[in-house]
């Protein structure tokens, strides 16, 4: 049991995924950053003229600057305590479009 290859804390069980409970302030520059690339490429191609059903979707969104700070980093969630989850608990949450939430949370 002692040597090189003794068990430890992840070998029995422990934590995998080591997620922090909030958004550092890097990760949320990044992400801010996200959104707004994404609204210059939505801007770009509402520019060209072409005219598709993804664009009036993409349209409708609200951009970066119009989001509120909740709604940049949470998300809601029906099983989480005052349903709201943090943006980066969700699986694949860099390229998701996560930018409505229901009226009211």
């Amino acid at each position: 049991m002692f040597g090189a290859f003794r068990p430890t804390s992840v070998n029995l069980g422990g934590l995998l995924w080591k997620t922090p409970w909030k958004l550092s302030i890097t990760r949320k520059a990044n992400a801010r950053a996200r959104l707004k690339k994404v609204d210059a490429v939505i801007e770009t191609v509402r520019a060209s003229g072409i005219q598709c059903s993804a664009l009036e979707k993409a349209l409708q969104l609200p951009k970066e600057h119009e989001m509120e700070p909740k709604d940049k980093y949470t998300v809601f969630s029906a099983t989480s305590r005052g349903y709201r989850k943090g943006i980066h608990k969700v699986p694949k949450w860099t390229r998701l479009t996560l930018r409505v939430n229901p009226k009211g949370f």
